[in-house]
This record gives C-alpha cells, sequence and structure tokens, in this order.
C-alpha cells in the first residue's frame, strides 16, 4: 500500500511539473465568415444574373462578378497593445469561393476592444508580388501604377434610354497621369473597424457586407455617368473610397 501511494505521488508530482514548466499561453483559432447583403436582402452566388437591385440613385443593376481583398487584421486590446496578421484574403462572392478565411496565426483568449481589417492592401503590400493574386487576373496595369485591385464589381444596369449596359466598379489605388510616371493623390484602402468582441475558444466571426453601400453615402452613384474606365478616374476612386465606409459590419459571433 506505501509503495502504491508513493507511485500515485511522484505521477502527480511529474504532472504538476510538466504542466508549469511548459509556460505556454493558451491560444485559439479565429475564422473569419463573410456575407453579402443588398440593404438586408441576402445575397449568394445564384442571385447574380438578372437585373434586380434597385440603388439609391434609382439604377436597377445585377450582379455578373464580385470579389474583394481584406488584408492586415488587427485584434486590439484594452491596453492598446494589437495583435497584427500581416495575411490577406481574396473573397470571391461569384464562386462562393474563400467566404471563411482561418488565418494560421492563433490569438489568446480574452477581452479585445476592436477587430478591424484593411479592405485592399496598404501601399507596402500592395508593392509586393502575390503570386495568387497574379494567378488570379487581380493586377492592376503598371501605367496606373501597378499593384492589385481592391475590388472588382462588374454586373449590367439599365441606363436613361432603358437599354441594358455594362458597368465596372473597380476599386483601386487612386492615381493621376496614367502612363510611365504615374501619380497618387491619396490612399484609398481603408480599414474597418468591427468593434469589440470577446473571445473565449475557437470563435467564428461574420463580417457583413451591405453591397447597396457603395452606391449609397456620402456620394449618391449615378451609373449613368460613372459606369465604365473608373480604374484612371481618380474622382471615381476617391468617391468609392468614401462610400465603402459604411458598407462593412459585425454580423454575429460564435464560439
Amino acid at each position: 500500500m506505501n509503495r502504491l501511494f508513493v507511485l500515485l505521488c511522484s505521477i502527480m508530482l511529474l504532472t504538476s511539473c510538466s504542466s508549469n514548466d511548459d509556460g505556454e499561453t493558451p491560444t485559439v483559432s479565429t475564422t473569419f465568415k463573410f456575407t453579402h447583403n443588398w440593404d438586408g436582402a441576402l445575397i449568394r452566388d445564384y442571385n447574380f444574373g438578372p437585373i434586380q437591385y434597385i440603388n439609391a440613385n434609382g439604377d436597377i443593376i445585377g450582379f455578373e462578378r464580385f470579389r474583394y481583398l481584406i488584408s492586415d487584421i488587427v485584434f486590439t486590446k484594452a491596453n492598446g497593445e494589437q495583435i497584427e496578421l500581416d495575411v490577406y484574403n481574396l473573397v470571391d462572392l461569384t464562386n462562393e469561393v474563400n467566404m471563411e478565411y482561418t488565418p494560421e496565426t492563433q490569438i489568446p483568449p480574452g477581452s479585445y476592444t476592436n477587430v478591424s481589417f484593411t479592405f485592399g492592401l496598404d501601399n507596402e503590400d500592395n508593392s509586393e508580388n502575390h503570386l495568387d493574386l497574379n494567378s488570379a487576373s487581380f493586377n492592376v496595369p503598371d501605367n496606373l501604377g501597378g499593384g492589385y485591385h481592391y475590388m472588382q464589381f462588374d454586373g449590367k444596369f439599365i441606363n436613361s434610354n432603358m437599354q441594358e449596359q455594362g458597368f465596372n466598379y473597380h476599386a483601386i489605388r487612386a492615381v493621376d497621369n496614367p502612363g510611365a510616371n504615374p501619380t497618387f493623390p491619396q490612399d484609398t484602402f481603408f480599414t474597418v473597424n468591427l468593434g469589440a468582441i470577446n473571445v473565449t475558444n475557437d470563435v467564428e466571426i461574420e463580417v457583413q457586407m451591405n453591397i447597396a453601400e457603395w452606391f449609397k453615402s456620402p456620394n449618391l452613384w449615378d451609373l449613368n455617368v460613372y459606369n465604365q474606365m473608373l480604374m484612371p478616374n481618380s474622382t471615381a476612386q476617391i468617391m468609392m473610397y468614401e462610400n465603402g465606409q459604411d458598407a462593412f459590419s459585425l454580423g454575429e459571433v460564435f464560439q
């Protein structure tokens, strides 16, 4: 009996030492789930094609392609400490690809005062060579500054002559003087702040985008005026930048 007692005590001591010596902070995984709506009406790939949505200007539109980049996810603690994930994800609603994204880097559980990401790529990331984005034909021509699109939104609308007409709502880094020496009037990537999240376990964070917002405010978008050749139009790019500020919001959080 004494030998059994000593053996059990030894096992408990070894287990306790292993746990204490490990010293690792527990971490959890984060998954971002991207959903899309038109003023509350869910949009999926099967909604593409028909001209059926009415924007704030009264233009009737239909979707043919919709994809965009998010990057640089940041978790901010109450003391100001930030956990920055140098990552990016190309969300493709057209084919429902990358609608859920789980960064390889895990984070400690806890209360975060804000979770944010960048819409598009900042200038440093935009200057790098991303092979997967190259193969996805997401590049911007060199005469427009190179780098990558932030968003490609293509479709059709009924114009003022009551005819179907195509539009290409493509967001890039705003550029002037297209050619060998383009100039950049202002940055047009922007930070999306989702707000506070309390993380206790592996977590799924829904990121909602109201696509109607891209046409709404502060610039009432008239597709009869701004429909194509918008990439070399810095005025249009800055308007997109302004309208996109309210497009994203935090949805449900599951853990």
